[in-house]
């Protein structure tokens, strides 16, 4: 359990289920103040606010819930400006919302690359523009991103707009990282795998817009191709896989001292390659960083 002093305020988004929720409760159990942040709070998600508010009654946790709508501005302001005006602070931000396609690339409108680019990315941006102003300024934070092993090990065909967002996501990510360590705030990015059971991504996910433009691809050379798709990454997943343990994951990096947290954790099951290949790219950076002399921008600045 956490000490009081070791409490940190947390908000993370799109927690009504899933990763987010999982972790949400996780955090809470933890000994932190946990808001659980989504949209639709008094329509779609009212279910969502109740079952959370009984859940942190029954277990005596400090887990809240907070307006929040990652494709307005108005919305993100609104929800993180309560969390602040609530506690006079805001230590730590969790970049989960996310969202899911599946189908044929060509099959999917430009307007639907947009609305998961929207969803995916600009979401992060929406949420560090409202939050952290509130994070340098108190000289210390954590802002804690959920990729995606699709940015760097298998992909799979027919995902082709969630891999391209997440892997811009994830790109963001460790550009974010360099730019707030003098400032005192830590990067660390959560890798989960495939998990095909235990959330509601493939259960939930987008299909192309274009019907007759993806019916080319099933009745043609292609037929087959999305089944065996979804077959084998589900087979990859071995049967104890356990959506849980990325919630455990982020609660050991919450948990861990400021200066000590991972840059990246990997949580896959599946063992896509993604974590090679992520070893690979972040030694190239930190070298890179080391050959133009900023090599201080890989760690965050303790402040006194």
């Amino acid at each position: 359990m956490t000490t009081q002093a070791e409490k940190q305020v947390i908000v993370i988004t799109g927690a009504s289920s899933g990763f987010g929720l999982l972790s949400a409760k996780a955090l809470a159990h933890a000994g932190h103040t946990v808001y659980a942040s989504m949209r639709e709070t008094e329509g779609r998600n009212a279910p969502q606010v109740a079952e959370v508010a009984a859940y942190a009654k029954e277990n005596g946790v400090d887990l809240r819930t907070v307006e929040l709508d990652v494709a307005s501005d108005a919305s993100v302001e609104a929800g993180i400006a309560r969390i602040i005006a609530d506690n006079g602070r805001l230590d730590i931000v969790v970049h989960n919302a996310g969202h899911m396609s599946f189908g044929p690339a060509e099959a999917f409108t430009a307007e639907q690359f947009a609305q998961l680019y929207d969803i995916n990315v600009l979401s992060t941006q929406r949420v560090n523009r409202a939050a952290l102003p509130r994070l340098r300024k108190q000289g210390k934070g954590l802002v804690i991103w959920v990729s995606s092993s699709s940015t760097r090990g298998g992909t799979p065909p027919y995902l082709s707009p969630y891999f391209a967002a997440k892997a811009a996501m994830d790109s963001l990510a460790v550009s974010y990282s360099t730019e707030l360590s003098r400032w005192g705030i830590e990067t660390s990015i959560i890798v989960p795998g495939a998990f095909t059971k235990g959330t509601n991504h493939f259960a939930h996910s987008g299909k192309p817009a274009d019907a007759a433009r993806a019916a080319e691809y099933e009745t043609g050379p292609y037929a087959g191709v999305a089944e065996q798709a979804l077959g084998g990454l589900a087979a990859l997943e071995p049967a104890d896989a356990d959506v849980a343990d990325v919630a455990r994951a982020m609660v050991a990096v919450v948990d861990a001292p400021f200066g000590k947290r991972p840059f990246r954790v990997h949580i896959d099951p599946s063992q896509d390659g993604a974590e090679v290949v992520n070893g690979v790219a972040d030694r190239v950076r930190t070298e890179m960083y080391r050959r133009i002399g900023l090599e201080d921008l890989l760690s965050p600045a303790i402040k006194g």
